[in-house]
């Protein structure tokens, strides 16, 4: 969706300008309104500084594998792909997209490579001089989008979960803490959670944040099981703005609420969708039902049984007949 576009009206509701007031919609929908689809999503994928031909193979590999299956995803997305910059480099794309970026758009930022942490600060591996992860806190603050999601895929890099940490952001670290040093295989993994249909948990043709979150952690602890090694890194998910970090994000732990609402990459019918004009507000609809229906599971412990079913019923029903539309 371009700048200034507007969005097309859902059933029952009236068409809105971006960032607007939210369609009429029954009032078990109106939760809806938090969840618009952005507009643009910015993908900034960075690999660092390999310091040995092995590595520098690995860190391109995984950043170009990436980059593939985002430009293969279709829909409106900034794909930035930056293979070891130096800092400036760094800053300098980042204040591009800061504006270029609106408070409707969503920014998705991928570190792949090596990081330290020396129980103080942590540190991201690059040509020249590191960048801290204060810094690159403070360079994702400055982006406007509201929706942001960080994955720091880097040895060390549960030290930098402290810094990146924030109300609406997504934080997923590789390792649980800045004492887990050795590369890791996360990254690996996590770029085949980008375009292999088996990370699509519920099979609605996109993959979650919390999605892909889960595929490259089992894959990575089957990986150490195969090699009958020791596993020297367990990823975590921080997206309360305040938490640690959690190995397994549920509405018990209250971890991952975001992260499930958190669309990454679309598969199948709906990249396909994604890149067909006319079909793109419906699918907007439909994203924006299984992002209702999502927030709803993790409401469900504090709601009556009876209106927990009401409300998830109507949404299964509403959802039902946007993919109807949507097929034919």
């Amino acid at each position: 969706m371009k700048l200034g576009e507007r969005k097309q009206a859902p059933p029952g509701g009236r068409a809105i300008p971006n960032g607007g007031a939210c369609p009429a919609l029954p009032a078990l929908l109106l939760l809806l309104c938090a969840l618009q689809l952005p507009a643009t999503t910015f993908y900034v994928t960075i690999s660092g500084l390999g310091g040995e031909p092995d590595y520098e193979q690995r860190f391109k590999m995984w950043a170009d594998d990436i980059d593939s299956s985002l430009k293969r995803a279709g829909g409106d997305s900034n794909v930035i792909t930056l293979r070891a910059p130096t800092r400036d480099v760094i800053r300098a794309r980042f204040a591009e997209v800061s504006k270029q970026a609106k408070p409707s758009d969503s920014l998705v930022v991928m570190l792949i490579g090596h990081g330290s942490y020396d129980g103080v600060e942590y540190k991201f591996n690059i040509p020249g001089p590191d960048i801290a992860g204060a810094e690159l806190a403070s360079l994702m603050n400055q982006v406007p989008a509201t929706r942001q999601l960080v994955v720091n895929m880097t040895s060390a890099s549960g030290g930098s979960i402290e810094f990146l940490r924030r109300t609406n952001r997504v934080v997923i670290a590789a390792t649980k803490t800045g004492g887990e040093k050795n590369a890791t295989i996360f990254p690996r993994y996590w770029a085949e959670a980008l375009r292999d249909p088996a990370a699509d948990a519920d099979k609605n043709e996109a993959v979650s944040a919390l999605e892909a979150f889960h595929f490259a952690e089992h894959k990575t602890s089957e990986f150490f099981e195969a090699q009958k090694r020791l596993a020297s890194e367990h990823a975590v998910l921080e997206d309360t703005g305040k938490g640690e970090g959690e190995r397994n994000p549920s509405a018990e732990n209250g971890e991952g609420r975001l992260a499930a609402a958190f669309p990454l990459v679309r598969l199948g019918a709906n990249a396909a969708a994604a890149r067909d004009p006319a079909k793109r507000p419906l699918l907007a609809r439909k994203e924006e039902l299984e992002q209702a229906i999502d927030q709803l599971k993790y409401q469900k412990a504090a709601m009556p049984a009876d209106l927990y079913k009401q409300q998830l019923t109507q949404l299964l029903l509403e959802l039902a007949k946007t993919q109807e539309a949507l097929d034919q």
